[in-house]
């Protein structure tokens, strides 16, 4: 099998099973999925989505949080990973989001990149949730997955299976193939246990078919 009939046979099945695929993260605004994904890392959208609603009420918008001091959002979110320097993260991101930004999250990577607590695969994430952009954020999911399917081969690092992701799939289809590959690395292609007899995809999985000793 080819790549390319690799990567048309995953998108075709991904199509037909999560058609309208899409975050797991509870917000009401632009803004509020950025604290949101921000508090994600290396955290379960269970556990963000438990602790968003109170620190939304508080702090609803960038002005409201952008007075805030770590101390005051700490108590919002000391149940996530990492808290103080999420705490942090958001205090910074927010002032400067309102001081430099008018509370308006920018559509691009190098500005969103600027904000405290965004690294490429949050301002990612935004394109192509907020802005629909073609934009392939790329978490512990997508980048495992990627690599079972055979999507990449030997990818050492996110950028490396970011930029892999970009040249196969179709630009229209990058922000559903985003959650696609991260749903799919949650529920079925776990990274201690895949559950491969309930996966639509052993077929045309490189691991699967090279673990079951079956021709690529």
């Amino acid at each position: 099998m080819t790549v390319k009939q690799r990567y048309e046979a995953v998108i075709e099945r991904f199509e037909a099973k999560m058609p309208a695929p899409t975050t797991e993260l509870e917000f009401g605004s632009p803004f509020q999925l950025l604290v949101a994904v921000i508090l994600s890392a290396q955290c379960t959208d269970k556990r963000v989505n438990m602790v968003t609603p109170a620190l939304f009420e508080a702090f609803p918008t960038a002005a409201d949080m952008a007075l805030a001091t770590p101390d005051d959002i700490y108590p919002f979110i000391k149940s996530v990973s990492y808290p103080n320097n999420k705490a942090k993260s958001l205090a910074g991101m927010a002032r400067r989001l309102h001081e430099e930004f008018d509370g308006e999250l920018p559509a691009d990577i190098d500005k969103l990149m600027t904000l405290p607590g965004v690294g490429r695969k949050t301002a990612n994430v935004i394109l192509a949730v907020v802005f629909g952009q073609s934009a392939m954020a790329v978490d512990t999911h997508v980048f495992r997955v990627s690599e079972r399917i055979g999507l990449t081969t030997r990818s050492k690092t996110p950028l490396t299976t970011e930029r892999a992701l970009m040249r196969h799939i179709p630009a229209d289809i990058v922000p559903r193939a985003h959650h696609w590959l991260i749903l799919h690395g949650r529920y079925i292609c776990k990274a201690r246990k895949p559950l491969c007899d309930e996966c639509f995809l052993t077929d045309v999985c490189r691991h699967y078919l090279k673990s079951s000793g079956k021709p690529e």
